[in-house]
């Protein structure tokens, strides 16, 4: 009998020393959640979750909203996400407990969610820094439950370090938007003085994309349209502009000539589109100057870059796809958010307007970025 009373003794204790927290962690929560792929968005209480031991607990105060976040609820992607099922990958906070065998991460710290959740860190792909290609990598808001909640739990090894007095809410749209952005200008390789076009440059990724650059020396032509997009492309610090509404959708050789014209009558020489249009994309080959490369960040379903093979090998085009950075990407994109040489255009919302903001991503009426404040 004794032996059975210290047996659930110990296993009692280690329930309760499974994670450690000075912090009053409550036991439910208000957070945005969907059953289904395309149901109801329901802003309601769940339960808070637990940390495993190589876990650590954020309390989330802002999470940015990505168009991956659309996706990942329309279900039009070909990529199983979990359902029921908490969206967000762009978290913000402070670390409120951790697993047992976290010891990169103290309580009290501020910490980022991202994209990448977690991989397996033996693959091929881990080992040389691929993390993100891993083919076991778990997403956040997508496979494992993100920040569209008050606490969320991430894996302490893929998890962002932020310096304590960083600006929450600014920051948090930098740890996805930000990340792939400035992975895609590190693909593209281009050298300072250069010219780079960003399509859809006044939208969450392409207003980062914009300041990035000019970060790196680059010369950029933004391509846009809509009611305020040029204002912040110059906000951004973005050099030339092209407003594709303004051009005949019948005539788009008079929209590559501007663009060829305004980069000394070649193109530019790289591309990053994070247009959600498969024709804008595209269409980038066609005004890319010769040996020239082609970025692909955005992925609206079902699309194909379409590139002529006669034009592509004389021009020697090269087209690259971009994933989310790995760790490396992740410190050196905050390095320049905390340098004050990138800042996120974001207007702060309510959690539970979620449903609205997903209409506007729809609608293509974003401009910058949309940061929801979990506590509303």
């Amino acid at each position: 009998m004794f032996a059975s009373t210290f047996r659930s003794q110990a296993v009692r204790a280690a329930r309760f020393t499974r994670f450690q927290s000075t912090f009053a962690i409550p036991e439910k929560q208000m957070g945005v959640i969907f059953e289904t792929h395309g149901g109801p968005l329901q802003y309601k209480e769940i339960p808070v979750p637990k940390p495993k031991p190589t876990e650590i607990l954020i309390n989330v105060k802002y999470s940015g909203v990505c168009h991956t976040d659309l996706h990942a609820w329309k279900g039009d992607w070909p990529l199983p996400a979990k359902l029921p099922l908490v969206g967000g990958h762009e978290g913000a906070g402070i670390v409120v407990a951790k697993g047992s065998a976290v010891t990169n991460f103290e309580i009290g710290d501020y910490a980022g969610i991202k994209w990448l959740n977690g991989s397996c860190m033996s693959c091929e792909f881990c080992e040389q820094g691929d993390e993100s290609n891993c083919e076991h990598a778990d997403l956040s808001g997508y496979t494992h439950d993100g920040s569209f909640q008050q606490y969320a739990t991430a894996d302490a090894i893929q998890a962002a370090k932020i310096p304590k007095g960083t600006d929450l809410s600014e920051v948090a749209p930098i740890l996805c938007a930000g990340v792939t952005v400035y992975k895609a200008l590190k693909t593209a390789d281009l050298r300072a003085g250069q010219w780079v076009a960003i399509s859809g440059a006044a939208g969450g990724l392409g207003s980062l994309a914009v300041q990035y650059a000019k970060a790196m020396g680059l010369r950029v032509l933004g391509i846009d349209g809509g009611e305020g997009k040029k204002e912040l492309f110059e906000q951004c610090g973005g050099d030339v502009f092209i407003d594709f509404t303004r051009y005949p959708r019948d005539a788009p050789e008079k929209m590559v000539a501007d663009i060829k014209a305004a980069t000394n009558g070649l193109g530019p020489h790289g591309v990053i589109n994070v247009s959600v249009s498969p024709a804008a994309i595209s269409q980038s080959c066609d005004y890319v100057r010769a040996t020239g490369k082609v970025v692909l960040v955005g992925m609206p379903s079902g699309a194909v870059c379409k590139s002529d093979v006669f034009t592509h090998v004389v021009k020697s085009l090269q087209i690259k796809g971009s994933y989310v950075g790995n760790r490396a990407d992740t410190r050196e994109a905050l390095e320049f958010f905390n340098e004050g040489k990138v800042r996120s255009p974001i207007k702060v919302v309510p959690l539970s307007t979620l449903p609205e903001i997903y209409e506007l991503m729809e609608q293509g009426k974003i401009l910058g970025r949309y940061v929801v404040d979990t506590s509303k």
